[in-house]
């Protein structure tokens, strides 16, 4: 069972905003960045690209899901995140999740993770066994992140999210932390996988497989070596794992809403202002020449333009609404504009009509 895609309008937009502070607040303070980034990644990392299923939609939160033992110990971060949401109600669990994990990545130094919000939630778990195995090796992460339609470079680079944290043995059967600063975002993860085992630090077999394929060992060579090239790549493989299975809407999708909500409002009062001053002038005429047919054509003929303008505008909201994929309360909010306006000017119209035969 899926709800319906969020509207990114601009008071999503905001609430989006608060979250992202809320949510650098709860980690800065409970110390809990990599297991947030833990959880945006379990909930996104089920995506199947073939049947389109699983992916960032919020379903880890279903129990069934969350129980599966490759969720051990993530049910701490649910409830942190709850806590956030608890606040911000209008934005998705599939949002609040990935969003938790952008912060996780920027409050401990990391890369700038570009977000974009939309996503919708879902409480249709995948079966259990979709998401890597740290006994594996190189061809279980092959079969693990193309199954995602992900690439290479990016099993790599999200490789190096385990500079971040340690492995705890109740959860996972591993102790211990990839690197010497478990708490700072870095290329240190692949510095030390180079160096080969040292004491204190963990290297899981999906670790040493990185050192096992040809192109893997390139992108370990060329991360620990240029920090900023990880970072670029891990900013670009991040984002595309948030948003697996996730059409992004637009800039000017996104904004749409709040502009043609002003734009309503903008013609309503120029519409108003301009019928108006023609009532204010046919008036003034009436009484000085006592027109008859010219006023009553001319009196059509604003009828005719005001109705013409509005309908052209009410055909270019139809026309956003729809690229926008909204819900349909801007194409309520434009019909309420063309009808009020529309009554307005037949109302205008009889009493200039009444008005020209007295």
């Amino acid at each position: 069972m899926a709800t319906v895609t969020p509207v990114v309008d601009d008071e999503y937009l905001k609430e989006i905003e608060k979250a992202r502070r809320d949510l650098r607040s709860v980690i800065y303070s409970k110390n809990c960045a990599p297991l947030m980034l833990r959880l945006a990644w379990h909930d996104a990392g089920t995506y199947d690209a073939k049947t389109k299923t699983g992916g960032p939609n919020g379903s880890i939160r279903n129990e069934v899901e969350l129980n599966h033992s490759s969720n051990n110990g993530l049910r701490n971060a649910v409830v942190m995140c709850e806590e956030v949401k608890a606040r911000h109600k209008k934005i998705t669990y599939a949002d609040l999740y990935q969003l938790a994990g952008v912060v996780a990545v920027e409050v401990t130094g990391g890369p700038i993770i570009d977000f974009v919000p939309g996503r919708k939630d879902s409480l249709k778990s995948p079966a259990e066994g979709r998401l890597p195995d740290a006994n594996q090796g190189v061809k279980h992460l092959k079969d693990i992140f193309y199954r995602m339609g992900l690439s290479d470079k990016d099993i790599v680079a999200l490789s190096g999210g385990h500079t971040l944290g340690k492995a705890h043995r109740d959860r996972s059967g591993f102790e211990g932390p990839w690197t010497k600063e478990p708490s700072k975002f870095d290329n240190s993860y692949f510095v030390e996988l180079l160096k080969g085992e040292s004491v204190g630090l963990l290297k899981l077999p999906t670790d040493k497989a990185l050192l096992e394929d040809p192109v893997f060992g390139r992108y370990v060579k060329l991360y620990a070596k240029d920090e900023d090239a990880f970072f670029r790549d891990y900013a670009a493989s991040h984002k595309k794992l948030s948003e697996l299975g996730f059409t992004p809407p637009s800039k000017e999708a996104a904004k749409s809403t709040g502009i043609l909500a002003k734009s309503a409002v903008g013609v309503a009062v120029a519409a108003a202002v301009m019928i108006l001053g023609y009532f204010y002038e046919v008036n003034r005429r009436v009484k000085a020449a006592k027109s008859t047919g010219i006023l009553a054509r001319s009196a059509v003929g604003v009828a005719v333009a005001a109705a013409v303008m509005i309908l052209g505008y009410f055909y270019e909201v139809n026309r956003r609404v729809k690229a926008a994929k909204s819900t349909g309360i801007l194409a309520q909010s434009a019909v309420g504009v063309a009808v009020a306006a529309a009554a307005m000017i037949l109302g205008y119209f009889y009493e200039v009509n009444r008005r020209v035969k007295a």
